[in-house]
């Protein structure tokens, strides 16, 4: 379609000379004779004008054709007879005889000539064969290119071409032609590479009508054409050609709206990928400026961070690299669609966004954001192996350059400072490959090896100095593990020496196992540790150089030889690629002491000293002179560990002696501390060192520190022959001044006393035992001389404490400390200390019953009485004296109402039982976590069982002997122990309530759910066994009591129950048949047969399901109505569904539905405190329910009321952190309705309320109650009720799965990558050395999946992004 405005004042050439003819200017003149042509059709010339062939002269042709431009120039659309009348010239002027004529003036004149053609007989060309108009309008753009000189005599006739064509758009007829891509091209690239700075605005603005016409009024814009334009953009091409450069730039701007879609619509990903890279080019140049002058386009190309095509993605964010570097102020646009990014599906992308950013960073730090560096954070703990390894080596690099180097100033330096923690904390992941990378980045990049002595000692000297508490535990549990490593390979080297036999074939292998664990792939590693194990055994010399390099004595610079040396014999020159060398260098790599060593520790404590003189530059370092001295001891007590021989030398020694006199304890405390690890040679060859040693140690065990004096004890110990006489010194003073009245200095002595008595039984038990009869039971233990603060907190910091009851935790732990160190019961003390210490649990800490102790005094004995049982549980000839009741009062104080009794007493148990130093029974106790009403403290208890179960079976295949010893080993044999601590669970009074039995089966289910994890050998069958086992025997504990035997079997029968629906491998046969603990089960009586059922099947549905089993119309018309405090169950309507109430919020039957995370019930009204923080506790309607605005906790279940009240334990509701906290009455906006009666007390835990039957959710129950004593509200995370994986769901969740889309979207930026390779390890143990509790702040430290978007796939291959609508109440 061709649009003909007026032409105004249009130039022509005649003879050389312009003139304008006006258009509304006509002449008329006769036609001349008609030619016929070849084809029989007359052509018309215009008067005066001959006939135009190939005879004539050039100079004639052109004179002929001038005529004939200015006859066609005057002629308009309404000039019908003359359009008929020239139709054939019009044709004739087509012929190739023109249109491949060598003259340059005649082109012109018939391409002119053509151009009013179109004009005139538009909107129908005269040409209808496709290629005609091809070649027609591709030799028009030919002659476009005179349009290059301006001072051509021909200019303005060129000129008039292009107005003419401009302004009718005669190119817009090619949009019929299929290949009408390549005129438009080669039109573009013509019009491109003429411009130049001799144009007037005129010509550059019709280029521009011409060629956005083009664009505007096409389907679209291909990528040829594209690429035509934007090609002139970047930055070498406007070198050569600024107007062209100019061009493109404001043709991009006005068409911008109709490329855009073009490029996100495109169905061809090859064709996008094309023109990201071209934009890329055209952004990322160093001179370019498109983005700030083409807002649009720079918007439209950020939009292919989100393309549905992978090689589009990876091209923008490889752009990004270069973008950064050379347009920092763009940074802001790109972080978001990198942050995007970095949780892609895809591996590499993930990985070429950590590239991007660590390239920029290294180039200059000030290129990235503290965001884009937390990108890189995230991606530390992605799930795949290669983008991990990147993020940590990428944060490794920016370390080493700006804070070990310090490139950039002390600004860049504290912008990466926190990189050193991060990477170290890495350390606590599960993958071997995670640790010995870290170990790699410590050795290259934190403290780097090759560094001399002295300055590699000042790096590892600040560096300890300013690492978080997580980090320093992490390095030191690094030290640990290569230490470990190398006594491994010490023990195979001292194997080779010994004779070949069985048994040592045996234990070498069991070790060469041991070894493979250590190294990457530990499968493959085994048999790389075979043949390594080989060599040694053929090849002596390695053996030396291997026993040189884990020699106590080897020095760094020695070690670096040995390493090199024995790799050189292992290599093969004809094996490029040779993994088993590989492996073997990862295990020198781990064992050789490449940081310290004699040397490297003297260099150390010369540091120190010069922080001690105040002559070191701790300021200029970022640390305190104090910080710097006591975290340089404490990396010496360290490395005392691990490299004792390197600390002996009298400098070093008089060094840590000048640390003994210093005022701050805890540097006084280390340094005896590294004498006790170090000095057993002092004594021969340091004879001065000793002299000034003793009488600092005689003073720190008198006088000092409770953990100076224990340290002091322990060192005399250690490192002098003459300990008897050195202890006696020290044990009859102390013995004869203890003084009760003074209990503030009682706690040192108490402390030397009992390790003292522990370290040498046979001198000092016997008078030990007047002691603890006359002052430590008599005197200090039953006696409370001073009263304390009613400040009703459960708990207080250390320095609030009174010194009487420090005193008497001491002299607990002096009581144990004195039976370990006797280790026999012939004198029966034992059996006196342990009845003691129930009856401080039965007392709840207030062992005189005369209520002066405050609370939080109670909370320290009852953990202290609590922890005493269980340390003298791991003595055996203890173990076997401590009663089954004295065994569960021991389990609840797991229960207690302190938050932190709770917390200390789980890492103690769990502490012990990981070293395999507990019995198999004490792990039961884990069951009672079910009951803890703070998640983080039900997720600590799992990760315990997680850890001592796998523990436990490693032991079993590592160890062939432990089959002889399975019944204490094997964690499937935890089961009978459970069920017996369960079925005397002071909760569980009536054996048919449905609440205790949900609660009974909570705690089952929270150790079963861990052990059912997998089936091995078959070990579901062999659990059921002994559940049925024990319902054919008795309750050892009292036999003869029907009530106990039924709580006995019912709790079996909900283990059973269990099981059966919790797995369908459960019915096969058990391999073997299990051996039931005769100290809680009596033997099975021959005759005796116990079938019953002890639970109903409406009470099975009820507990797997949480609602009761269906029943027809006619059943349930003489059922009474629900009973006060009690909700119907109301089944959900689709509306209910969608509200902010989650689909587990009604799924509560007649008789309530409490999962482990309850509501509850508070008996008494007063205040309360933990922590500091009011508690009150109030008296609650049992009818009574309010909805909770929380995020986990969703209350919209019905209560029960009008249960038994004869249930004890007081239930309270505690904050989620520290849960001893109750709600304010403001709070909570309870009714206060008449307390109940107050329960009466009872062993172990107080009861429940009198109003136990009516549960109640709180109005915050965000924050959960303190259980143990006082039960609490807990989270509907976990519920009870739907965690029976093969029982059927109630119908609520039917309705919410109707009520979500029916089909999710592709999701690049989320949906893939949660659970998919771009999910974030999250999965941080502690190491068994250490106390599960620090481990919590790795448990949720990072969480690199932080967006919840879902993107869609638009036209094109575009990903938009979708937010998702999270739902109130879910999280």
């Amino acid at each position: 379609m061709l649009h003909l405005p007026e032409l105004h004042e249009r130039p022509v050439e005649d003879c050389g000379e312009g003139k304008f003819i006006t258009s509304g200017t006509r002449m008329d003149f006769p036609a001349t004779q008609p030619k016929p042509p070849a084809d029989g059709k007359i052509i018309y010339y215009p008067p005066g004008v001959k006939e135009i062939t190939d005879k004539i002269t050039n100079d004639e042709v052109v004179k002929r054709l001038k005529m004939v431009v200015k006859t066609f120039m005057d002629m308009d659309q309404d000039s019908e007879d003359e359009k008929q009348q020239y139709l054939p010239l019009a044709l004739h002027l087509a012929s190739e005889f023109f249109l491949r004529n060598p003259n340059k003036d005649v082109r012109l004149l018939v391409a002119c000539c053509l151009a009013d053609i179109f004009r005139i007989y538009a909107p129908e060309a005269p040409y209808t064969s496709h290629d005609k108009l091809k070649d027609i309008f591709l030799f028009i753009t030919r002659q476009l290119k005179g349009l290059e000189d301006t001072k051509s005599p021909q200019f303005n006739r060129y000129f008039y071409l292009l107005e003419n064509l401009a302004w009718v758009k005669s190119y817009n007829i090619c949009f019929e032609l299929e290949d009408c891509n390549e005129i438009f091209i080669q039109l573009f690239r013509t019009l491109f590479s003429v411009i130049n700075n001799s144009h007037n605005q005129k010509v550059q603005m019709h280029m521009l009508d011409l060629m956005s016409s083009i664009i505007m009024e096409g389907d679209g814009v291909t990528q040829e054409l594209l690429d035509s334009i934007l090609i002139n953009l970047i930055p070498a091409h406007k070198n050569l050609n600024k107007q062209a450069f100019d061009l493109a730039k404001v043709l991009l701007k006005r068409t911008v709206q109709t490329i855009e879609p073009c490029i996100a619509n495109s169905n061809d990903g090859e064709e996008r990928l094309a023109v990201v890279r071209l934009l890329a080019k055209l952004f990322g140049s160093k001179d370019s400026d498109l983005a700030t002058q083409n807002r649009p386009l720079w918007q439209c190309f950020l939009g292919r961070f989100n393309d549905i095509h992978v090689p589009v993605r990876l091209e923008s964010v490889k752009f990004a690299s270069h973008c950064l570097m050379n347009h920092p102020d763009l940074a802001k646009d790109l972080t978001e669609y990198l942050k995007v990014r970095s949780h892609d599906p895809e591996e590499a992308i993930r990985h070429d966004v950590i590239v991007t950013i660590i390239t920029a960073g290294k180039r200059d730090l000030s290129l990235v954001n503290d965001q884009l560096l937390g990108f890189v954070r995230e991606r530390t703990l992605d799930k795949r192996w290669r983008v991990r390894k990147e993020a940590m080596m990428g944060l490794a690099q920016l370390y080493k350059k700006y804070c070990l180097h310090a490139e950039a100033g002390k600004d860049a330096a504290e912008k990466v400072s926190w990189i050193k923690d991060k990477l170290l904390h890495i350390y606590y992941q599960n993958s071997i490959d995670d640790k010995l990378l870290v170990e790699k980045i410590f050795a290259q990049y934190l403290v780097p090896h090759n560094l001399e002595t002295e300055e590699r000692m000042k790096c590892l000297y600040y560096l300890y100095a300013s690492l978080d508490p997580n980090a320093v535990k992490a390095l030191n549990e690094m030290w640990k593990c290569q230490n470990m490593l190398r006594s491994h390979v010490r023990e195979l080297l001292d194997l080779h020496k010994q004779p070949t036999s069985e048994a040592n074939s045996s234990a070498m292998f069991g070790k060469l196992m041991t070894i493979a664990k250590n190294l990457p792939d530990p499968g493959k590693a085994q048999d790389f540790v075979k043949k390594f194990n080989q060599v040694l055994g053929d090849d002596e010399k390695l053996r030396s150089q291997l026993e040189l390099l884990i020699s106590p004595t080897c020095s760094c610079k020695q070690a670096d030889v040995c390493v090199r040396e024995i790799a050189r014999k292992l290599a093969n020159p004809k094996q490029p690629t040779n993994p088993f060398l590989e492996m073997v260098k990862f295990l020198l790599e781990r064992i050789a002491p490449v940081h310290i060593d004699s040397e490297a520790i003297s260099a150390l404590v010369k540091l120190m000293n010069k922080s001690i003189e105040g002559t070191a530059d701790d300021e200029e370092e970022g640390v305190s002179p104090d910080t710097a001295i006591r975290a340089g001891l404490e990396l010496l007590k360290v490395l005392s560990f691990t490299h004792p021989t390197s600390f002996h030398s009298a400098e070093t020694y008089e060094s840590l002696l000048q640390c003994l006199r210093m005022e701050d304890d805890k540097v006084a405390e280390a340094a005896i501390q590294i004498f006790r690890n170090t000095g057993h040679k002092i004594e021969t060859d340091l004879p001065q060192i000793r002299s000034t040693l003793i009488p600092i140690l005689h003073q720190k065990a008198k006088r000092g520190t409770p953990h100076q004096a224990k340290q002091a004890v322990h060192c005399i110990h250690a490192i002098f022959s003459n300990k008897e006489v050195q202890l006696a010194q020290i044990f009859e003073p102390l013995s004869r001044s203890l003084n009760a009245d003074v209990p503030e200095q009682l706690i040192t002595p108490l402390v030397s006393l009992g390790h003292i008595s522990m370290l040498a039984p046979d001198q000092f038990a016997s008078p030990m035992k007047s002691v603890v009869a006359n002052f430590i039971v008599k005197d200090l233990l039953m006696n409370d001389r001073s009263t304390g603060e009613k400040n009703g907190k459960l708990w207080s910091p250390d320095e609030e404490v009174s010194p009487e009851v420090l005193a008497k935790v001491q002299a607990i732990k002096l009581l144990v400390r004195w039976l370990l160190g006797m280790k026999n019961n012939q004198s029966k003390s034992a059996n006196s200390t342990l009845r003691l210490l129930s009856a401080m649990l039965v007392s709840e800490g207030d062992l005189t019953e005369q209520k002066r102790i405050s609370k939080s005094d109670m909370s320290r004995l009852r953990l202290a009485a609590g922890s005493a049982i269980m340390k003298l549980a791991q003595e055996p000839c203890y173990h076997e004296i401590i009663t089954p009741e004295q065994f569960q009062l021991c389990a609840l104080v797991i229960n207690d109402e302190c938050y932190q009794v709770r917390q200390i007493f789980a890492q103690k148990l769990h502490k012990a039982l990981v070293k395999l130093l507990l019995p198999l029974e004490y792990m039961a106790i884990f069951a009672l976590c079910a009951k803890d009403p703070v998640k983080e403290r039900r997720a600590h208890a799992r990760q315990c069982l997680l850890k001592n179960i796998s523990i436990r079976r490693e032991y079993i295949k590592q160890n062939p002997m432990a089959n002889e010893k399975l019944l204490s080993l094997l964690p499937e044999y935890v089961v009978p122990y459970m069920i017996h601590l369960l079925a005397h669970d002071p909760d569980f009074t009536k054996p048919q309530d449905v609440d205790q039995l949900r609660d009974i089966k909570e705690c089952l289910w929270f150790m079963l759910e861990v052990l059912m994890t997998k089936n091995e050998n078959n070990s579901h069958a062999f659990m059921k066994k002994m559940a049925e086992n024990i319902k054919l025997t008795r309750d050892a504990q009292s036999p003869d009591e029907p009530k106990a035997n039924e709580k006995l079997y019912t709790v079996c029968d909900v283990a059973l129950c269990v099981i059966n629906s919790k797995s369908a491998l459960c019915n096969a046969d058990s391999p073997k048949d299990p051996v039931l603990p005769t100290k809680f089960f009596t033997q099975p009586e021959k005759d005796f047969c116990n079938d019953r059922n002890y639970i109903t099947e409406e009470t099975r549905v009820l507990l797997l399901t949480g609602k009761p089993k269906p029943t027809g119309v006619l059943g349930a018309v003489n059922k009474p109505l629900s009973a006060t405090g009690r909700r119907p169950y109301i089944r959900s309507t689709g509306s209910e569904t969608g509200s902010n109430i989650s689909v587990n919020s009604e799924l509560s039957s007649p008789a309530g539905n409490r999962s482990r995370e309850q509501s509850s019930d508070i008996s008494e009204t007063g205040v309360s405190e933990n922590d500091e923080n009011p508690v009150r506790i109030i008296s609650v309607t049992p009818a009574k329910t309010e909805p909770v605005k929380n995020k986990e906790i969703h209350s919209d279940q019905a209560t029960q009321g009008n249960i038994s009240t004869e249930r004890g334990k007081k239930r309270t509701a505690v904050a989620a952190g520290s849960e001893n906290i109750h709600q304010k009455t403001e709070e909570k906006k309870a009714d206060e309705s008449g307390p109940p009666a107050p329960p009466k007390p009872r062993r172990g835990r107080p009861p429940k309320s009198e109003s136990q039957g009516t549960t109640v959710k709180n109005d915050e129950t965000n924050k959960p109650s303190g259980r143990g004593r006082k039960r609490a509200a807990v989270s509907q995370e976990s519920s009870g009720g739907l965690e029976a994986g093969n029982a059927k769901a109630p119908k609520q969740q039917d309705i919410a799965k109707k009520a979500a889309p029916a089909q999710r979207q592709i999701d690049l930026q989320r949906s893939q990558v949660l659970g998919s390779d771009g999910d974030s390890l999250l999965e941080i143990e502690s190491s068994p050395g250490y106390s599960s509790n620090d481990m919590d702040h790795f448990k949720a430290c990072e969480s690199s999946q932080e967006d919840n978007e879902d993107t869609e796939l638009a036209e094109g291959g575009f990903l938009k992004v979708k937010r998702k609508l999270t739902r109130k109440g879910r999280k």
